[in-house]
């Protein structure tokens, strides 16, 4: 029997949070689910579901609409708002089948919806390839070079020129500054900017966003001034 490498890990699994009041429906769609090979977390409300999301974002959502409480669609509302949580796929469950439920979960950012009774293999094709779609976009978006001004930023080798010369940056300032060069003219809150880019060996407060931007102004000398302070608000890169 061959011995498995120590120093190979296998991919994670990806994380699918399921919401629904519903027992039986939590316990049918997470065999299924489980049976694909997807790590499957089960909360019974809404308020279960928005500190789940919150202490670990999963990779999709299966929200049920008809949530007592706080309801499908205003958790739905609430992690489309948040910049930390608004990248979450999210397909809606409803035992309702009529056209205006369906809008209303889509307008408040849901990516599908399916309506109740469904099959669980209909559920986890609607996953697949929201996942798939999901993955093909990130991808995407690290071969997608940012190019504002003289500055040059790559997602992917996580490099930064500025007018053709290598710009040496930490994790965090690279991310800072791609965070503000994504959207220039859109200004952003310290607390937007610390959900944006702290990682989990780069812990940011809002405080030290002060610090991170005084020193990547400083190392993109003539540059920095694109960085802008806005009174009361927070930060902007100019457009």
């Amino acid at each position: 029997m061959p011995l498995k490498n120590r120093g190979t890990q296998e991919p994670a699994k990806p994380r699918v949070l399921v919401v629904d009041d519903e027992e039986d429906l939590l316990e049918l769609v997470r065999y299924n689910l489980t049976k694909e090979g997807y790590a499957v977390e089960c909360v019974g409300s809404g308020e279960e579901a928005l500190k789940a999301v919150r202490r670990q974002p999963p990779d999709l959502i299966v929200l049920d609409l008809m949530l007592p409480a706080v309801d499908g669609l205003e958790v739905c509302r609430r992690l489309k708002a948040d910049p930390k949580t608004r990248d979450v796929p999210i397909v809606m469950l409803t035992a309702k089948s009529e056209e205006g439920d369906m809008i209303a979960g889509l307008d408040r950012g849901a990516d599908d919806y399916i309506a109740k009774p469904f099959s669980p293999r209909v559920l986890t094709a609607r996953i697949k390839a929201i996942l798939r779609r999901d993955d093909a976009r990130r991808r995407e978006e690290l071969e997608t070079t940012i190019d504002v001004h003289d500055l040059s930023i790559h997602p992917g080798r996580h490099e930064v020129t500025l007018a053709g010369n290598p710009v040496e940056l930490t994790y965090t300032e690279f991310a800072l500054l791609q965070f503000l060069a994504k959207r220039p003219g859109w200004a952003y809150t310290r607390t937007q900017i610390v959900d944006a880019v702290k990682g989990e060996d780069y812990p940011v407060t809002e405080r030290s966003v002060d610090v991170q931007v005084a020193g990547l102004r400083r190392k993109l000398g003539d540059q920095g001034h694109y960085i802008e302070t806005v009174r009361g608000v927070g930060y902007r890169f100019r457009s």
